[in-house]
């Protein structure tokens, strides 16, 4: 028997009650990205990061368990090869299903720290 194929997700709070999977709009639906390669999905969450984004974790997940959460949840879902290029959505949701900070309030934010920034410019700069 052959094994699951395993992708690559991006996480909100992995295994708490806060729990969140990144998703993208496209028209009236969302969207999940599962990456073939960890490097992709590692530089794609680096990118959310950059924007301000919340952020994600990268988790390995068998793809047959992404297509069938996905299909009990209405998300759409797209299968990236190794090496292709998304870019990360000029903006952000105003409210979340999860809570950046793990409360169960919507609403509240947490401002990334002046390092974190500095952090995550010399990680991109060095992809580069």
């Amino acid at each position: 028997m052959l094994a699951p194929m395993r992708v690559y997700v991006l996480l909100f709070n992995p295994r708490t009650e806060n729990e969140g999977i990144h998703s993208v709009r496209v028209g009236d639906r969302d969207k999940i990205f599962m990456f073939k390669s960890e490097d992709d999905a590692t530089r794609y969450a680096l990118m959310l990061e950059a924007q301000d984004f919340p952020v994600p974790v990268v988790e390995e997940m068998p793809e047959d368990e992404v297509i069938e959460f996905c299909n009990s949840q209405g998300f759409d879902y797209e299968v990236l090869e190794e090496g292709m290029l998304v870019l990360p959505p000029e903006g952000n949701l105003e409210s979340t299903d999860w809570q950046p900070d793990g409360a169960n309030s919507r609403g509240s934010k947490s401002s990334p720290e002046v390092s974190d920034l500095d952090r995550i410019r010399r990680q991109l700069e060095g992809l580069l």
